[in-house]
């Protein structure tokens, strides 16, 4: 069977439709058909290059969900339920080796060192060949962890649950948010909601969303989200910022700031925003962005600040994040603001490099 793909060939170039001959599975491998696949920001840091782990060529598409079309024997899902055509599910998109030091011991698989990612590190050279979400067909490999979906939702709505969703519930875990802390978000895309969202879940006494003048449409949507406060960092200068955030928390400053901006200036500016004792973390930062100036006495050390990285999740982050898309107590219809079939990837990317887009998703049936 031919499956139609659109597929990076040269960086910066237009992806280039192909038909890729679907290959024979294996035990364990999954045959997907997508209804819906996310078009991340990360998708447009590979089509520029940016990302030192794309290999050319390279199908696109590290979010995705849909319906299985066949199964190489008996399948089962995480929670032990056999799945069979006809089922929804989502997949975990980080493919592990489950024998290494992060793996067994650590049980941080996210950090295995042998990790590779459907649509970001696996060329679509490689057998089976369809090994990203833009594409009609997808080829899941024995450990990529499946969960059904038994629950009604737009496909479209639980699909950025596959990355945003999934690195937000990593950032919050880690975070270690306790009831009534004040969270600062700063970066308003589908990330930055999955964060308000997840804090709030948390406990989160209250939430401030910061953003640029060029966000602030995305900052309303925050406040939809249950942001408490919205600041447009252009209007206002660092130092007020500040002030505005430890006026909010009766002079003390966030508790957690969750950075994900990937910006180096907002890093070396928002440690200011951090109470004393507080945490700051960078899930926002997927490629090389360069280095920060942080003056590590007085932002980190004196004040006794936890600087932290994010790095991508694991199932146990995929799931946080469907359930809360299908717990309906927040409003991620308005997260989703442009769909395209398959064939206008193309435009898609370009929907969300001029922000046109707050999340754009192919539709690869339609």
């Amino acid at each position: 069977m031919l499956a139609k793909a659109m597929v990076l060939e040269q960086f910066e170039q237009p992806l280039v439709p192909h038909e890729i001959e679907t290959s024979p599975l294996a035990p364990g491998e999954v045959l997907l058909r997508l209804t819906a696949a996310g078009v991340c920001g990360s998708d447009a840091h590979m089509w520029h290059g940016r990302d030192p782990r794309t290999p050319l060529p390279l199908i696109l598409g590290h979010e995705g969900i849909g319906e299985i079309a066949e199964t190489g024997g008996a399948k089962r899902d995480v929670f032990g339920r056999g799945v069979r055509p006809g089922d929804t599910v989502m997949f975990e998109r980080g493919l592990t080796c489950g024998q290494c030091y992060y793996c067994v011991v650590r049980k941080q698989p996210y950090l295995c060192p042998h990790r590779r990612t459907i649509g970001i590190s696996i060329s679509s050279a490689e057998p089976p060949h369809l090994n990203g979400c833009y594409a009609e067909y997808l080829h899941l490999r024995p450990n990529n962890h499946l969960i059904r979906l038994d629950e009604d939702c737009d496909p479209a709505l639980l699909v950025p649950a596959c990355c945003s969703g999934a690195t937000a519930a990593n950032a919050v875990a880690s975070a270690g948010i306790r009831g009534g802390d004040t969270v600062v978000v700063i970066g308003p895309g589908p990330l930055g909601l999955f964060c308000i969202a997840l804090a709030l879940d948390a406990g989160a006494g209250q939430v401030i969303a910061i953003g640029t003048r060029r966000s602030a449409a995305r900052l309303e949507v925050c406040r939809a989200f249950g942001a408490a406060e919205t600041i447009v960092q252009d209007d206002v200068p660092a130092d007020e910022r500040a002030a505005r955030v430890r006026e909010l928390t009766r002079g003390i400053g966030a508790d957690v700031v969750l950075d994900c901006s990937g910006s180096v200036a907002a890093c070396e500016e928002g440690l200011q925003l951090v109470a004393p004792g507080g945490s700051y973390l960078l899930p926002g930062v997927a490629t090389p962005v360069g280095e920060a100036r942080v003056p590590l006495f007085e932002a980190v050390a004196r004040r006794h600040v936890s600087l932290r990285g994010v790095w991508v999740s694991d199932t146990s982050h995929l799931w946080h994040a469907i359930r809360a898309v299908l717990s309906r107590r927040h409003p991620f219809e308005l997260m989703v603001t442009h769909r395209f079939p398959l064939r206008q990837a193309n435009e898609a990317l370009q929907a969300l490099e001029s922000r046109q887009a707050l999340k754009a998703v192919l539709l690869p049936s339609a």
